[in-house]
């Protein structure tokens, strides 16, 4: 910690200097998560270290930018105590430098330094990105540059180690983009915004000699010579002609090693089990098609993926170590209930298709329709099915009336890891009702039912949001087991809280109880146990 102290010493002292300077320009945030366990052995709360013996955990984030002369730069502090963000069943603390950074314009030129993020097209081959809901950082800890060929083209080059908490990955990665635009004359009604980009990942000595010795352990027909260097390379276009808009990427990479989950591995007498890692090409293929005009919105997208696990490091598993980023292909639901069972994107092995429409009549109605169905690559198996329709009428200020049906189909072999288990089908009806009292008053109802026979049964859901704006929101929710399974008993899950606004801070207190359940953002899950007790959070911009 000496190292980090003296660098954050470094960086303050800096800044001291500069804040006499007549155009320093500052701002920064600070963020807190405080949870307060409370042991409940009836939902699952329990044996986990929090529960047992540790009570309390947090984590923490303050950051602080600064502008001046032409630089901006910043810092970013990172604390953790006795979270289970990193491990849904362990216990983290650390702390530390979590970012810094330098940036400098010089005419047409832009350099970086520091931790970075990033992506190149929609982050198939690339993307360094921040998820603190799920403790991901995957910040590249480099430098870059980035060059105006001419008002519509530019070309970009990054080299660097993958961030992994306090440290970095013992891998370097290397990447050149090149985007542009291109439009006939100022008159047509077409236009096109290509793109290329390459990566080129180095594994470090210590990464490749424990391939080797685990190629070693295998039988000769699934060995692998294990190599240094993988490449991955992405072409990608977004062509609009009036009230259309088309964007395609096509995404390889090349003598990449990764782990195969559902490879078979064979073993000595004529024995065999699944999963091993495996040396091979991997692509994904991406497109999305639009139409928006007189308050009609459609977009239909399709994916197909093949072997495309490309990680910093090749032994880390689960949501470590991502270099990719492959677009999710279902809706992203804001309802509790509707959004309970959602598809993790699959690395290895997925095809998938996804219709989205949306129709406006006048001021007062809002028609809503989705549909995803997601498979294997051959489109052979099926991954997720899910149909989403909602209606909504507005009469302005005075109140709002969503009223809608899901219809879900969910392979909980596969995302939940339950072999065995039947596909899971639910139906989900749902209502949300808001009633502005006044310009400062106003009152927020939802209402849902699933109907599932399967995992984790039938489940009712009411929730009553009563808001003083600008200051205050109170909450009050209920959550109820009315079908259980597997001889499970019916239990409440209730939640309070209220959350407190003053100026550019945001404060929440809240009781909650909560059953286990998958937590996704754009497509990457991670477990988040069951929980009880109290949750308390600071938000605030300066």
């Amino acid at each position: 910690m000496i190292n980090q102290a003296l660098k954050v010493s470094f960086l303050v002292l800096a800044l001291v200097r500069l804040s006499a300077q007549s155009d320093l320009s500052v701002w920064g945030a600070f963020q807190t998560n405080a949870n307060l366990f409370l042991r409940d052995s009836a939902i699952g709360a329990y044996n986990i270290p929090q529960y047992d013996k540790q009570i309390f955990g947090s984590e923490t984030w303050i950051n602080l930018n600064l502008s001046v002369s032409g630089f901006n730069a910043g810092i970013r502090y990172d604390f953790f105590n006795n979270s289970n963000l990193l491990n849904p069943t362990g216990s983290y603390s650390a702390h530390g430098l979590g970012r810094w950074y330098v940036n400098k314009e010089i005419d047409k030129l832009e350099l970086n330094a520091g931790y970075l993020y990033d992506q190149i097209g929609s982050g198939i081959i690339y993307r360094a990105f921040e998820e603190r809901a799920q403790l991901l950082d995957n910040a590249l800890l480099g430098f870059s540059a980035k060059y105006n060929l001419t008002s519509d083209w530019n070309i970009k080059a990054f080299a660097g180690k993958q961030k992994n908490l306090f440290t970095t990955y013992n891998s370097f990665i290397k990447g050149i983009n090149l985007n542009g635009f291109y439009k006939p004359s100022d008159s047509s009604h077409w236009a096109i915004s290509p793109g290329i980009g390459f990566i080129n990942k180095t594994l470090g000595d210590d990464y490749v000699q424990e391939l080797s010795a685990i190629s070693g352990s295998y039988l000769p027909v699934d060995q692998f010579a294990p190599s240094y260097n993988s490449n991955a390379i992405s072409l990608y276009n977004t062509l609009t002609a009036g009230p259309f808009s088309w964007y395609v990427e096509t995404a390889f990479k090349f003598d990449d090693i990764y782990y195969d989950a559902q490879s078979v591995r064979q073993l000595p007498k004529g024995q065999s089990t699944i999963g091993k890692f495996v040396k091979g090409l991997g692509h994904v293929y991406y497109t999305s098609l639009g139409y928006a005009a007189n308050n009609l919105g459609i977009t239909l997208e399709g994916k197909r993926t093949d072997g495309f696990d490309f990680r910093a490091a090749p032994q880390v598993t689960l949501n470590r170590g991502l270099i990719t980023y492959i677009p999710p292909m279902a809706r992203v639901n804001t309802y509790r209930l509707t959004s309970y069972y959602y598809p993790a994107t699959q690395f290895l092995n997925e095809g998938a298709l996804q219709l989205d429409i949306k129709y406006g009549i006048g001021d007062h109605w809002n028609f809503s329709f989705n549909t995803s169905h997601i498979m294997d690559k051959n489109f052979d198996s099926l991954f997720y099915r899910e149909f989403h329709l909602e209606v909504t009428y507005k009469l302005p200020e005075k109140y709002q009336l969503t009223v809608g049906l899901q219809r879900q189909i969910f392979n909980q072999q596969l995302y939940f890891g339950k072999g065995g288990e039947p596909l899971v089908k639910t139906f989900v009806p749902f209502a949300e009702f808001l009633y502005d009292f006044s310009e400062s008053h106003s009152l927020r109802i939802e209402s849902q039912y699933m109907f599932n026979k399967e995992d984790i049964g039938s489940w009712i859901y009411l929730l009553a949001e009563y808001g003083i704006s600008p200051h205050w929101l109170f909450e009050l929710s209920d959550m109820y087991n009315t079908l259980p399974t597997h001889g499970k008993k019916a239990i409440n899950y209730p939640t309070a809280g209220i959350v407190y606004n003053v100026g550019n801070t945001r404060f929440g207190l809240r009781y909650v109880k909560q059953i286990q359940g998958i937590v996704c953002s754009g497509g990457i899950c991670r477990l988040e146990p069951a929980f009880s007790g109290f949750r308390a959070s600071i938000l605030s911009n300066f």
